[in-house]
């Protein structure tokens, strides 16, 4: 079933993977802060989309789209937060927020499209 997932949501690594890779820029005592929020925000969101496609009814799979999408905003506060201390750039900001945004609209679409 993940493998359906992925196939449904090409582009839903891309700012995953950017969100870990911009962490490991940031200082070595925000190891146990920052870092660990944004990489558990950004782990958290495709766990949940499959997590909810492997589940046995509908109402399921919108619960964890839902959740999603609450890690979604989780991770742009983060990363929002992150530039605002310096810990990063407002292009790496602007990179990972639009892939957000991207990922958010599709998510919604989907949960519209399950609940009709």
């Amino acid at each position: 079933m993940v493998l359906h997932y992925y196939s449904s949501f090409p582009f839903c690594q891309p700012h995953h993977l950017n969100a870990y890779f911009l962490t490991k820029l940031f200082p070595k005592d925000e190891l146990y802060g920052m870092v660990q929020q944004i990489r558990r925000a950004a782990a958290s969101i495709p766990a949940n989309i499959a997590e909810g496609y492997g589940r046995r009814s509908t109402p399921e799979y919108i619960r964890f789209l839902n959740i999603a999408q609450g890690s979604i905003n989780e991770l742009q506060t983060h990363i929002l937060l992150s530039q605002r201390v310096g810990l990063s750039n407002q292009k790496d900001l602007d990179l990972i927020s639009s892939l957000l945004r991207e990922e958010s609209r599709m998510i919604i679409a989907l949960i519209k499209k399950l609940e009709t």
